[in-house]
């Protein structure tokens, strides 16, 4: 029987490998295992939404398959950049022997391999095959390398690689130079005051739109609102948002129509690249929303996952869009809530709304009692419910049911979500509770990075600010968040979080005049449930018998009246000497909340965040922190996922061996 015909097509491959695999191995061959197991779903997770797909692995090494060079040439650059640990990429356009089961032989496989060997930690090279199909900024930047000698192949190929904006010189992709859209509040060009509302709404719609594609990055709604009227010069948006592409439009009514013109231009050359102009009746306006995202789509190349709004009356529009939070201030979110509630009441299929509901209402909680608190929940369940039964992927709504899980005592459920959220594609919201999450299982360089990636996306959001402040301090980076904190007094003056924050952190830098400046009665800056931390401040700077007594005092007595402890005040004990006392207290004490009006309020609460802070070390010093972290169900979540905290190797005894004396401890029922 005559042999079937070789089926061969032409293609583009991408091969990466793990840089220097073999000594990360001979380090630590576990962790190395799995890491490398862990990249395979980070390169799905970029590759699969712009058509590629992993047809070999080996070892530490991948090969894909894209049907278009300019898709192979953006994963390459930006798996370049993203993969940890980092990879080495070559990229080839070339004729492929298809296999039955998928996999690709030949030439084109080769080379791109070889390419990969050539290429330096964190960067890519493309052949020259490969550079001739495509076009566009990104071509442009492609710098040639020479022609190279590539291993056990006769021939020399010209490679390229990609050099830095405004440069010559070859360097490794960074992250402006993928597309990151700042979409600016539309101008209200008419008369009606009102329609100002309706015009952020459209931006505001385009923004989450957008977000939904995995292949578009567009920089959050509190940052690029900003910028209005004089202040959306193309200049200052891209130095200030550090965008590529900027959408803007105008909005003008008369009576029952309205016009919307939009135009996209690429920030750098403050080229138009798209324009284009609606005629619409105004009950329309979500219509004319689509094809306005559909456009921006097409000109930047991009595709994203389709995502319909119910047409919603523009006076319940106008609802959702007052109740954007600013400060997170308690009477802000209960006016809030009290918005969403009347917009859901008056639109049921108003997904953002429910979510948007759940979310601050979830947040909310944080500032009741706790013994009022189930009733709450209650419904925060319900409006999550209803926000993901319509939208699976409302990443309010997550965020919602993440906040509803009690503070220690059940980790496996708080990660479950919060890869689920991870998971979204172009989410911002998300990706910053991300980082947020993972201080409190003790990955205090994982949670700094994730801030700050999230952070870049929406640079001006207050809280957002505020969450990479508090990142940098508990990585010890604590004159770094200095500046964010200030920033944020000034710019949103009510909200109590930086100024508490910046209290510690001028504590800790031993700034002591910036520390009367900021308790000064005269100055009334609102500290809330932030006060009862002045008296560990105190004790810092005059460490005095009479101060540390104080503090002794102080911890001795809340547990006298309530039989709790927070591990805060544990933390702050021990790091003014007080350890042995500490570790007392903890032993006979419950370490959640008893309902009473002692209990800490707030989204820190009863949180384990602070027992991994950098620059207050002296409770995990002690090996009896292992045995406390049991009780917090932290032992049993490190053993079970062989995931551990980064202070695994920085603690004066073997971490790895006291967790497994522990691990029959119980864990304590957080109760409310």
């Amino acid at each position: 029987m005559a042999e079937e015909p070789q089926s061969r097509r032409l293609t583009t491959i991408v091969a990466l490998d793990v840089a220097g695999y073999s000594a990360r191995t001979e380090a630590d061959e576990d962790r190395t295992t799995a890491e490398v197991a862990a990249l395979r779903s980070v390169i799905e997770g970029i590759a699969g939404p712009r058509g590629g797909r992993v047809f070999n692995t080996a070892g530490d090494g991948f090969m894909l398959e894209f049907g278009s060079s300019l898709a192979a040439v953006e994963v390459a650059f930006a798996l370049a950049e993203r993969c940890e640990p980092k990879v080495r990429v070559g990229v080839h356009l070339g004729d492929v022997v298809v296999q039955p089961n998928g996999d690709l032989l030949g030439h084109g496989v080769n080379v791109a391999a070889r390419l990969m060997a050539r290429s330096d930690p964190g960067s890519a090279l493309v052949s020259a095959d490969v550079r001739r199909t495509i076009r566009g900024p990104l071509a442009e930047r492609l710098v040639s390398r020479g022609n190279l000698q590539l291993d056990k192949m006769t021939e020399t190929m010209e490679a390229f690689a990609l050099a830095a904006v405004g440069s010559t010189v070859v360097a490794a992709p960074s992250r402006s130079r993928e597309p990151l859209l700042a979409v600016l509040p539309f101008d209200n060009l008419s008369d009606d005051r009102e329609m100002q509302f309706f015009s952020d709404g459209v931006s505001e719609e385009i923004i989450q739109r957008l977000s939904r594609g995995a292949r578009m990055k567009v920089i959050g709604r509190t940052s690029s609102f900003q910028f209005r009227g004089a202040d959306k010069s193309a200049r200052k948006v891209a130095d200030e948002l550090k965008c590529t592409h900027i959408l803007d439009g105008s909005i003008r009514r008369a009576g029952g129509q309205v016009r919307i013109s939009a135009h996209l231009a690429e920030a750098a050359s403050q080229t138009t690249l798209w324009s284009d102009r609606y005629d619409r009746s105004l009950e329309d306006v979500f219509a004319v929303q689509d094809e306005i995202s559909e456009h921006i789509a097409v000109a930047l190349h991009q595709t994203f996952t389709s995502f319909s709004t119910k047409a919603i009356d523009p006076s319940v529009y106008d609802l959702y869009l007052h109740a954007s939070p600013r400060s997170y201030a308690p009477d802000e979110l209960r006016a809030n809530v009290g918005l969403l509630e009347v917009a859901t009441q008056r639109a049921p299929q108003f997904t953002e709304a429910w979510g948007r509901l759940a979310f601050l209402r979830s947040w909310l909680r944080f500032y009741q009692p706790f013994a009022e608190r189930a009733a709450s929940a209650h419904l925060v369940t319900r409006e999550a419910e209803r926000a993901l039964a319509l939208d699976p992927q409302n990443v309010d709504a997550l965020l919602a049911q993440l906040f509803l899980i009690p503070p220690f005592g059940r980790f496996g459920v708080d990660v479950a979500i919060v890869e689920r959220i991870r998971a979204l594609p172009g989410v911002v919201d998300g990706q910053m509770f991300v980082g947020w999450y993972a201080r409190n299982m003790g990955w205090v360089r994982e949670s700094l990075e994730e801030t700050e990636r999230a952070y870049r996306l929406d640079a001006l959001n207050p809280v957002w600010a505020n969450m990479v402040g508090l990142a940098r301090m508990a990585a010890g980076r604590v004159a770094e968040a200095v500046p964010l904190f200030e920033n944020l007094m000034a710019r949103v003056p009510d909200m109590s979080y930086p100024v508490a924050n910046l209290l510690r952190a001028k504590a800790f830098l031993e700034d002591w005049e910036a520390v009367d400046r900021l308790l000064d009665p005269s100055a009334k800056l609102p500290l809330r449930e932030f006060q009862d931390g002045v008296a560990f401040i105190q004790a810092k700077r005059n460490p005095t018998p009479e101060n540390i007594g104080g503090i002794q005092s102080a911890l001795e007595a809340h547990f006298r009246k309530t039989g709790s402890v927070d591990v805060s005040r544990l933390v702050y004990a021990a790091h003014l000497g007080l350890v042995d006392e500490a570790y007392r207290t903890a032993e006979i004490a419950r370490l959640g909340p008893q309902g009473t009006a002692d209990d800490i309020m707030g989204p820190d609460g009863y949180r384990t965040a602070l027992l991994f802070h950098a620059g207050m070390p002296e409770l995990r010093n002690d090996p009896r922190f292992v045995p406390l972290c049991a009780r917090l169900g932290l032992v049993e979540f490190w053993l079970t996922t062989g995931k551990w905290p980064d202070c695994v190797d920085a603690v004066p005894y073997d971490f790895k061996a006291e967790c497994e004396k522990a691990r029959h401890i119980p864990i304590e029922e957080f109760g409310f």
